[in-house]
């Protein structure tokens, strides 16, 4: 169970990134709409790293939580943003990918 509480905490961890992103491009009471939803969803993340690492190591936790939270964040930018997709940027979101997961496989 805290995996998943962890998983998602990384999820959020993404949507603050991307309510910065969106905060960035905009303008006006839109640009403090943004700002409020990345001040909610860091609280909520944090909440759920706190809830987390009370069983699972911190090290790992940590780890995986700005794993995630990266991975998420970078295909936002693609995906929402139009950043760019090039290769080797979605080689190496792979390769983190990879060890996210080699992470959980040798964790307690």
């Amino acid at each position: 169970m805290n995996w998943i509480i962890l998983i998602t905490a990384g999820l959020f961890e993404a949507a603050f990134a991307f309510c910065l992103g969106k905060a960035k491009i905009t303008t006006g009471s839109e640009m403090y709409w943004w700002y409020a939803g990345f001040g909610i969803n860091l609280l909520i993340s944090m909440i759920l790293l706190i809830k987390a690492t009370q069983t699972l190591p911190i090290g790992t936790a940590y780890a995986v939580w700005t794993g995630i939270g990266a991975v998420g964040t970078a295909l936002l930018g693609i995906l929402v943003f139009k950043e760019p997709a090039t290769f080797l940027r979605i080689f190496f979101l792979a390769t983190l990918i990879g060890s996210i997961v080699g992470l959980k496989a040798v964790s307690n």
